[in-house]
């Protein structure tokens, strides 16, 4: 920078002119939290439509802000004052900040710059929107490089919080500091990451969504179990496929060429389903069918296609079910007797003494109490659900049960001892599942003389709350023991996902690659814990950041299951991250030992 362009070193550029050149979904959407911010907004589009629509776009959001009581009719119109529309990119020579946000290509973007370079004052700088392309490539190829960086909002900029300021070796600080104070005044949370492929949110999200492509493009399930697996098992907002048809499979293959070629990593080589559909213009949301059929072009309506496979044999009839027995004394052994119970069933709890099984039913005990205190529970349904419980300290109390459910410790060799004893123990006939969410179901069958009576029901934590369960069937699973789990499942009101006897199931494959993923991104220095959750929960909406889910479940636990996906898998990209193995050998296992990735009291 020269010194009679340059800003002093003690000020930042006051950015009160701004121009979006690209008027698609994400320009008119930044725009429109500019203007509502007070900046005046030049956009621009090559397409006069493309204009027009974006102006009425704003016409139309801003109405519903009045309606909704958000702005008043005064503000509006200024609002509206503040956003002119243009189709040729001279328009933004008065801009203090131009942000471009044209599609995913090199070609367009430096074509875009090129203009920008020819037309804006020389203090001007210069953002791109991209998410997948490098940085530092565009600003080389820029006039004036240091005024370049990335400023990647999220879908819908107008409600979403996290902006990622994206700075290379050759970008000014004063450009980073005057963006990052913009960012602040548009009430967003801006968050400082290096120029990488996918930067920090995209970096994760779009190695979970290629898996889960993958996955349905296996028929290991559908695309309705998949969703809904991630939606009630970890709580986010959205199922991965649905979130790629929002998303654009079209940008999402984008995304995902740039993160493999710079990484070579095979979780990031796109899953075949993805080009295949962009190539067939089924780009999701946006051409109104992707992974799913949409009433319309941009609508959000899924409307039936019949591209839904049937269950296996969906017209197999179930097994009577009255009583069930639930093995193991711990949490999730009580929580699964709390919900039969809940829902009329005859339930033993059998523990390896009768002292433990007494205990296990006091807790269950105290959860109904927590229940009828909040409203939730009437004191005399409490009674009679906790009556229907009947605690054993012998699996012996088995022998009328006509469904076992096994919650004990997550060890192969006591898993298949105990299936040995209720081979023994159960009657002819009664169904036998394990709750196991890592461990091969068909082990714990091949322990039985009746592998075709065994299935998985993976229950998660806590039962009582979470609606899922993952229904396992081997290749030896009956059609009426699925059919039967299933209507179980019904009964005590869980919403039931079938998938195959494969490592991690649908949760917890999705789930535990990007976890690991993210303690590579924080071993690498790229990026620090909390900057990573707060990018994942403002960015991708979800409950939790990785750091703070991996505390709670804790270090221990999601080593273990990192390594069942890698000798299942034998994919590199699975291999645990070396941090992660080394905080667990220091005893660092999360909240449970008061240190983790963070630290915590000590109760």
């Amino acid at each position: 920078m020269s010194p009679s362009t340059s800003p002093s070193p003690d000020t930042r550029p006051s950015l009160r002119t701004v121009a979006v050149v690209g008027l698609g979904t994400m320009g008119t959407g930044i725009a429109e939290v500019l203007a509502r911010a007070g900046r005046e907004v030049i956009g621009v589009d090559i397409s006069p439509d493309a204009a027009r629509r974006a102006s009425v776009s704003l016409e139309h959001s801003t109405a519903r802000a009045v309606e909704r009581g958000r702005l008043t009719e005064a503000e509006r119109v200024d609002v509206l004052a503040r956003f002119r529309t243009f189709t040729e990119i001279d328009a933004v020579a008065a801009a203090d900040l131009v942000i471009e946000v044209v599609p995913e290509s090199y070609d367009a973007k430096r074509e875009v710059f090129a203009g920008l370079d020819r037309v804006v004052r020389p203090d001007a700088i210069l953002a791109t929107g991209t998410n997948a392309l490098s940085v530092t490539r565009l600003a080389a190829d820029s006039a004036r490089p240091e005024r370049v960086l990335g400023l990647h909002f999220f879908n819908p900029a107008q409600a979403m919080k996290l902006v990622e300021i994206v700075s290379c070796v050759l970008t000014d600080p004063r450009a980073v500091a005057a963006v990052t104070d913009l960012a602040l005044d548009l009430g967003k949370e801006p968050v400082a990451v290096g120029d990488r492929p996918g930067f920090i949110a995209d970096g994760l999200l779009f190695g979970y969504l290629n898996q889960a492509a993958a996955m349905y493009e296996a028929r290991y399930a559908t695309r309705e179990d998949i969703d809904a697996a991630m939606r009630l098992g970890c709580g986010l907002p959205m199922g991965p496929l649905a979130l790629l048809d929002l998303i654009g499979v079209d940008t999402a293959c984008t995304v995902l060429e740039a993160m493999y070629a710079a990484s070579q990593d095979r979780l990031h080589a796109p899953a075949p389903i993805l080009a295949q559909l962009a190539s067939a213009g089924l780009t999701g949301r946006k051409a109104g069918r992707g992974f799913y059929t949409y009433a319309a072009p941009g609508s959000a309506q899924v409307v039936p296609d019949g591209l839904t496979p049937a269950g296996r044999d969906a017209d197999a009839g179930g097994r009577t079910v009255r009583r069930v027995g639930v093995a193991g004394s711990g949490t999730m052994a009580s929580g699964i007797a709390e919900v039969f119970g809940k829902a009329g069933y005859e339930v033993v709890l059998a523990a390896r003494s009768q002292e433990k099984a007494v205990a296990a039913k006091a807790r269950i005990g105290k959860s109904f109490r927590r229940s009828v205190d909040k409203g939730r529970l009437s004191a005399a349904d409490a009674e009679a659900a906790l009556g229907r419980i009947v605690p054993a300290g012998s699996l012996d109390a088995f022998a009328d049960v006509d469904l076992a459910v096994e919650a004990v410790a997550e060890d192969l060799d006591v898993k298949r001892e105990l299936f040995a004893t209720l081979d023994k123990v159960c009657k002819a006939g009664a169904v036998l599942a394990t709750t196991t969410s890592s461990l091969p179901v068909i082990a714990c069958a091949r322990a039985t003389s009746r592998p075709q009576d065994v299935i998985g029901m993976h229950f998660f934590n806590p039962a009582p709350a979470m609606k899922l369960v993952e229904v396992v069937s081997t290749v030896l699973t009956g059609d009426d023991v699925r059919a039967t789990v299933h209507e179980v499942c019904g009964e005590v009101r869980k919403h039931a996902v079938d998938c195959g006897d494969r490592a991690g199931f649908i949760v917890n494959a999705l789930l535990f690659p990007y976890l690991n993923n993210a303690v590579k991104m924080v071993q690498e220095h790229y990026a620090t814990p909390d900057d990573i959750d707060a990018a994942i929960k403002l960015g991708g909406g979800y409950p939790m950041g990785p750091f703070e889910l991996l505390d709670v479940v804790g270090l221990d636990v999601s080593l273990a299951i990192e390594q069942v996906l890698y000798r299942e898998f034998r994919d590199p990209g699975l291999a645990p991250a070396p941090l992660l193995e080394h905080l667990v050998a220091a005893g660092c296992l999360g909240r449970k030992t008061g240190r983790g990735f963070r630290e915590y009291a000590r109760r």
